[in-house]
């Protein structure tokens, strides 16, 4: 009998290409996931890896059996959203990852609608960025992500998710309150072509999109310092350090040294929420999109 476990792990090589990145990936040590290769090896009773250089490498047994992990695994889910479905009611628990200004700006409205329409379902919520949310989507340690990618620079998503838009969110730049372009209604990017900027910290979506659009303006940018928090971002743009792209979705007060301007071709993310295919007839899904979808129209972008 082939351990349901086992086959996760021998999946989670098969798609991150290391026995260490198969760990990272599953939360474990590398330890353990060789133990459980041998066993599963024991039990398949014939060799699943291969030494490659200072790694391994699935044999063409491992790789027909981690082609069969997938397909049993992606069932496993199926049955467990048909016999959520068949109870007809959104139950258990529900695991969310979110990057951090939606859960600011969508989040509490959202998980209140939940707990007051369907207060047998237990959320657990995990602030994530993307390129974190959606590795720990795609291995089934979390049931939805909340996402989002740039007018400009769409993000691009694994095979076997679905996603539902959520909202649109503009975004201004930030400036010091006495910046020459504080007084205008409207701005245009390359008007900052001499400014240092503040951004996310480099090797990020965002951090990417701004050099990228910036660039596409003609600016070549100079970033002088980063920061992960938006809030962070406005009060280094307050003390006078450079401006830096506000995007309104959970901004919150802005700082009186600080003035945001829109800028005249709209920037603007779209975020929206993904979970696997193979969930969507789960109702505690269908639940939270509904929830989100009720949280963003009441947000004021």
């Amino acid at each position: 009998m082939l351990n349901l476990d086992r086959l996760r792990t021998l999946d989670a090589v098969a798609r991150h290409g290391s026995v260490s990145a198969a760990a990272e990936g599953l939360h474990v040590t590398t330890s353990a996931v060789s133990q459980q290769l041998a066993k599963l090896e024991r039990e398949a009773g014939q060799q699943l890896l291969a030494k490659n250089g200072r790694g391994v490498r699935l044999t063409d047994a491992g790789r027909l059996l981690a082609e069969h992990a997938a397909r049993i695994l992606s069932q496993v889910e199926l049955a467990h959203s048909d016999l959520e479905a068949h109870r007809g009611q959104a139950v258990g628990e529900l695991l969310l990852g979110a990057f951090p200004t939606s859960v600011r700006g969508l989040f509490p409205g959202a998980m209140a609608v939940l707990r007051a329409d369907h207060p047998q379902l237990r959320v657990r919520l995990q602030e994530l960025e993307p390129d974190a949310s959606l590795p720990r989507l795609v291995r089934g340690d979390i049931d939805l992500a909340v996402v989002l990618d740039w007018y400009n620079k769409p993000l691009s998503l694994p095979d076997g998710l679905a996603k539902a838009p959520l909202l649109d969110d503009p975004a201004d730049v930030a400036m010091p309150a006495d910046h020459p372009l504080a007084g205008r209604q409207e701005v245009d990017l390359e008007e900052f072509a001499d400014d240092e900027w503040i951004s996310w910290p480099k090797g990020e979506f965002c951090h990417d999109w701004l050099m990228f659009t910036l660039r596409s303006k003609g600016v070549e940018p100079r970033i002088t310092h980063t920061a992960e928090e938006h809030h962070t971002q406005l009060a280094l743009v307050g003390a006078g350090f450079g401006v830096a792209v506000a995007p309104r979705l959970g901004r919150g007060p802005v700082p009186a040294n600080v003035t945001v301007v829109p800028v005249r071709s709209t920037m603007r993310r779209h975020i929206y929420a993904v979970w696997r295919a193979d969930a969507d007839r789960r109702p505690s899904i269908r639940a939270a999109v509904d929830a989100l979808r009720k949280a963003a129209q009441s947000v004021e972008t």
